[in-house]
Order: C-alpha cells, then structure tokens, then sequence
C-alpha cells in the first residue's frame, strides 16, 4: 500500500458517535503568525549562527553562511517534493562536513541553531482568538493534536512554550521529529492513534492546501482550511484543486462550525 493510501479498513468509516472527537491543528499561521520582517530577521540570525559556531572554536567566515542558506533552500524543496523531512541538524552537519568538520559535538549544533532560532522565536504571536477557542474546545471534551511541519522540533517546542500552548494539547507531532512531513498519511495515522480516534471521526484545521487539507483528506480526515494567512503562491496554486471541507477565516468561527457538524444530520 502507498503511503498516500488511506487505510482501506477505517478511512471511509463513519462517525460512530455522530460528532467528533479530536481536532488536529496546524501550527504556523494557523495558531500562531510570524509578526516580523523575514528580510530583517534572517540576517540577524545567520549572524547568531556563526558566532555560535566561532565561540566553539569552528573557523568559519561568511561563504559558510551562504553556502548553509543554500543548502536549506535546497532541501525544503526536496521535501516538498518526496514529504520527507530535512532537519537543520541535518543540513548544518552536511555543510560543517564540505568545510572539514565532520565530528562536531551535538551540544555544539544544538546551542548554535538555538542562538539562530532565538532570533525569529521573539516574532511569533499567538492569534487573537487562539488560547480562547483551545479553552472552548476542550471544555467540550474534544481531544486536541497539533502537526507541524517544520525542519527543527526543538524550534516548535520552545514556540509553544512561549506562547503557553503546550498544555492544549493532548499529542504533538513535528515533520522533523518524525522525519515525514504532511500531506504524508503517516504522521496525521501516528496522530489519530495517539488520540485513539479512527479518521471519521477527526478534524483538520491548517492553512495549507498541499499540506494540511490535502494530507487530511488522503487520511480520511474531515479538512477545514482557515484563511487569514492562507494568501501564499502554494494555495494559489491548489486552490482549484484541493477542496477543503469547510473553510472559515479565523479560529472562532471553529466551535460554532463544530456544533453544527456534530448535529446527527451531519453524521
């Protein structure tokens, strides 16, 4: 069976209790948005990168910045194209290796993509109405998973301690904690048996077409696409083609959505 294959023994089952029970979200965009300027910030952090480097006693100049930013721009569009996820870890080891340093110890890598992370983590907020529609939806029992997709999981961890929304959640998953990336079936079945739930029985809400409503409708998933940040060449790309469930333009309107679609008329 491919890996795009949904389940044949669950995917088209219907909801056995006529509602949901878990909620799947996507992170970026979604819960949280980056309130920076991208052109600002990355020279920021590629200078944090180095230095942290430097103060290991790594002799590198600027030509390693570039060449690791072309790297990175290299991999991420490799892993849109097979969904398996290239961590930075991964690439700043491929990159410190064509320099001559193929055995840099691990707290090394870790502290220098902390310091270069540090710097956009400082930009990202959570929405308005994050923390009060979570609240809500718990409150009703909803079992609640967030999927990210993302080249560093230590990166999304600290944003959700920051932005305090860890405790929301019942499982998370990132593509560099997993090593695939949506719209890969696999990490939305990892999810969805972590909560115990079967795909008809399950939501996802994301604001990427070709990731979120796609990987959800490969798993059987119901898809609901939120589209206040979801104005990007990818979606305008997909926006004939993949067709969400649902679609609202921000997370308060998701409760009310819910109650409608747990009516037994929608079951």
């Amino acid at each position: 069976m491919s890996v795009f294959e949904p389940a044949p023994s669950l995917s088209n089952t219907s909801r056995s209790n006529g509602r949901f029970e878990a909620i799947l979200f996507d992170l970026g965009s979604t819960l949280i948005y980056f309130d920076g300027n991208w052109t600002e910030t990355l020279p920021e952090s590629n200078a944090k990168l180095l230095r942290s480097l430097q103060a290991s006693g790594i002799e590198l100049g600027t030509i390693f910045v570039d060449r690791f930013r072309a790297q990175l721009q290299a991999y991420y569009a490799d892993r849109d194209t097979d969904f398996i996820e290239y961590t930075t870890t991964y690439v700043l080891r491929d990159v410190l290796a064509g320099f001559g340093y193929d055995s840099v110890p691990d707290p090394v890598i870790r502290d220098a993509l902390a310091a270069m992370f540090a710097v956009t983590q400082r930009y990202w907020k959570s929405e308005a109405d994050t923390h009060s529609t979570l609240e809500i939806l718990r409150q009703r029992g909803y079992r609640l998973g967030l999927i990210s997709n993302a080249g560093d999981d230590a990166d999304v961890q600290t944003l959700l301690d920051r932005s305090d929304l860890r405790r929301y959640f019942d499982v998370i998953l990132t593509s560099a904690g997993e090593g695939i990336r949506k719209p890969n079936p696999k990490i939305f079945w990892k999810a969805l048996d972590s909560l115990g739930t079967l795909p008809a029985n399950a939501a996802m809400i994301g604001d990427k077409l070709g990731a979120d409503i796609l990987g959800a409708k490969n798993t059987g998933i119901y898809s609901i696409w939120i589209t206040r940040r979801a104005d990007m060449p990818d979606n305008r790309a997909h926006i004939k083609t993949i067709q969400p469930d649902a679609t609202i333009a921000s997370l308060g309107e998701l409760p009310p959505l819910l109650s409608r679609l747990d009516l037994p008329n929608h079951s």
